[in-house]
């Protein structure tokens, strides 16, 4: 103690520094600044690595997304499919066209069977002599080349003739040809088409007339290749053309049974 006291240079040296308090608020005042200053570069400068989100902010964002996976998945699959989803006014054009063709295709196939006339019934029925000599009943059809009715029952009357040709005579005479007056006058023509139904012996049992169902001629014929006695439909008459209005030609081939 007593070279302490002896050393007042020394004792200055390690004399102690307590802050006072105006130091302290310097102090302070200076630790707020740059905490302040820390704040604001934080704000406007912020860290490239963005800190991932937790699983509950994750919650609200899954039922968007699947509902957009759902709707671009609906968009696809509609798009796949080839077909709009609302039928534009040419498309609804195209399938009407499309439907009335077939339609009108249907119905001359049908009635029309696409290649069947008159003519080619003409050309494959035997000659009238030949029928009444070969021993087998016959149907005789008297037609014009100008008759509606005619011309529509032609491939009803080819299919019978191609069913029962082997047991049946089938003869076409045209009433436009002045060789068959007598056969006119003799089975009493008065409309055609008209059906005359001869047995074995060349006797007509019956004449069915005009537009008629094909179950007629049909039933007809098959009492015919049958052998009966009669035919099940002796005097039918349906709508027909008149014979008077016939258009006489002359006779080219005297031996055509056309």
């Amino acid at each position: 103690m007593a070279r302490v006291a002896a050393n007042p240079i020394a004792f200055h040296r390690f004399q102690p520094c307590f802050p006072t308090s105006q130091s302290l608020k310097t102090s302070l005042h200076c630790q707020t600044k740059i905490r302040k200053r820390q704040i604001v570069s934080c704000q406007t400068t912020p860290k490239p690595t963005e800190p991932e989100p937790s699983s509950a902010d994750k919650l609200p964002v899954e039922p968007a997304s699947v509902s957009n996976e759902s709707s671009s998945q609906a968009t696809s699959s509609s798009q796949g499919s080839g077909f709009p989803e609302f039928p534009s006014k040419g498309l609804n054009k195209q399938i009407a066209v499309v439907s009335t063709l077939a339609a009108v295709g249907l119905f001359l196939s049908g009635r029309l069977d696409f290649g069947v006339s008159l003519k080619d019934i003409a050309a494959a029925a035997l000659p009238y002599e030949e029928a009444l000599s070969n021993g087998k009943p016959t149907v005789v059809e008297f037609y014009a080349d100008w008759c509606e009715v005619c011309r529509e029952l032609a491939p009803d009357v080819y299919k019978v003739e191609q069913q029962y040709k082997d047991r049946v005579n089938f003869v076409v005479l045209n009433v436009d040809n002045t060789k068959w007056e007598q056969e006119l006058d003799e089975f009493g023509v008065e409309g055609i088409p008209h059906f005359s139904f001869l047995d074995k012996e060349g006797n007509e049992e019956g004449n069915v007339v005009g537009r008629l169902p094909q179950k007629y001629l049909l039933e007809n014929v098959e009492a015919l290749a049958r052998g009966e006695a009669s035919v099940p439909h002796a005097r039918v008459v349906g709508q027909y053309s008149s014979a008077e209005a016939r258009k006489v030609h002359q006779v080219v081939d005297p031996r055509s049974h056309g």
